[in-house]
This record gives structure tokens, C-alpha cells and sequence, in this order.
């Protein structure tokens, strides 16, 4: 979804818009899925990375400017908990029961026009 907001600064107020974001690259270079007996799933991925582009604007009252930009996480780490219910009353459920998540660079490159 499109992220549309305002800040104030010493300047005045900025508005911005960020809009078609879309996910360009996933890479899961060390990723596994083992069973805890008894309780569920536990998911691991370390050194992931995720490349997203999108459009942006910001208006302010001195200028406007807009463009693309492209932003690259990298050095993610994830572990996840995934409980599932082994009776047989109903359809399998499944519910995340703990997450931990860590990046470690950040990159954001803008381009645009006045």
C-alpha cells in the first residue's frame, strides 16, 4: 500500500507520498525448516536480502520533488516459532507463536527531478 504522511521541521511542514512499491529481489542464502517434536515448526533464514523499488514525492512550501528510489536490506536474519495443534477436530491451524527478526544494512539510493 501506498505510505502517505506529513513532518514538521524547523522549515515548515513536508508532506510525502510513497507509491508503487514493489518487491525486486528476495535472496534466502541459508534458510532451513525443522519439526520441534510435540509443539510445531521452527523456521530459520540468515544473510537474507530484499531489494524494493517505489516512487516518492515531497512537497514542502519553498519546493516540490519526486522520483524513483530503490531500497536494498541486507545481513536479515529471522527466526520464527510456528505452533500446530495435533488433534483431530477440525481443520489444522496453524499460529506463529514467536518471531525474531534482525537486519543489518540498510541502503537507500533517490533519484528525482525539481
Amino acid at each position: 500500500p501506498d505510505l502517505t504522511g506529513h513532518e514538521k521541521f524547523w522549515l515548515g511542514n513536508v508532506k510525502y507520498n510513497i507509491s508503487r512499491t514493489h518487491v525486486t529481489a528476495v535472496e534466502l542464502p541459508s534458510a532451513s525448516i525443522s519439526l520441534l517434536p510435540g509443539s510445531g515448526i521452527k523456521l530459520v533464514i540468515g544473510n537474507a536480502s530484499l531489494t524494493i523499488d517505489m516512487n516518492w514525492n515531497i512537497r514542502t512550501w519553498m519546493f516540490k520533488d519526486s522520483g524513483r528510489g530503490t531500497v536494498h536490506i541486507s545481513k536479515v536474519f529471522v527466526t520464527a516459532i510456528f505452533s500446530i495443534p495435533l488433534d483431530n477436530t477440525g481443520p489444522t491451524a496453524i499460529s506463529l507463536t514467536s518471531c525474531r527478526t534482525t537486519s543489518g544494512d540498510v541502503d537507500i539510493k533517490l533519484s528525482g527531478k525539481t
